[in-house]
C-alpha cells in the first residue's frame, strides 16, 4: 500500500514539471595558470576559440596569470565541453601545458 500512495502523491508531479521547465545548467569555461605557457599563446587562444578582441583577451590572460584562473565564457554543457576539448587539443599541438576546464556556473 505504501508504494501506491507515493506514486500518486501530487507533490512529486509538481516537482517533475518544475525541473522540466528549468533552464539547462550553464557551464563556465576556465583557463588555469601554469608557469610554462607563453602569455601571447593564451591571448591567441582566447581570440581564436572565444571570439575575444585583443584587449579583452589580454585582460582575461592577466586575470589567469594573477589569480590562477580566468573565465573565458559561459555556455550550455555541450558547447562548453567542445571548447574545452578544442583548447586542450590546440595547446597540446603547440606543446603547451595550458589547462582548460569547465564547471557549473
Amino acid at each position: 500500500m505504501g508504494f501506491m500512495a507515493t506514486k500518486h502523491d501530487p507533490s512529486t508531479v509538481v516537482e517533475r514539471q518544475e525541473s522540466r521547465l528549468a533552464p539547462p545548467p550553464m557551464y563556465q569555461v576556465l583557463l588555469l595558470n601554469d608557469d610554462f605557457t607563453p602569455m601571447e599563446f593564451v591571448v591567441s587562444v582566447l581570440q581564436k576559440f572565444f571570439g575575444m578582441g585583443r584587449e579583452k583577451a589580454t585582460q582575461v590572460m592577466l586575470k589567469v596569470h594573477r589569480e590562477g584562473r580566468g573565465v573565458c565564457g559561459v555556455y550550455p554543457r555541450d558547447v562548453a565541453a567542445t571548447k574545452v576539448e578544442q583548447v586542450c587539443s590546440y595547446s597540446r599541438e603547440h606543446q603547451h601545458p595550458l589547462q582548460c576546464v569547465m564547471e557549473e556556473a
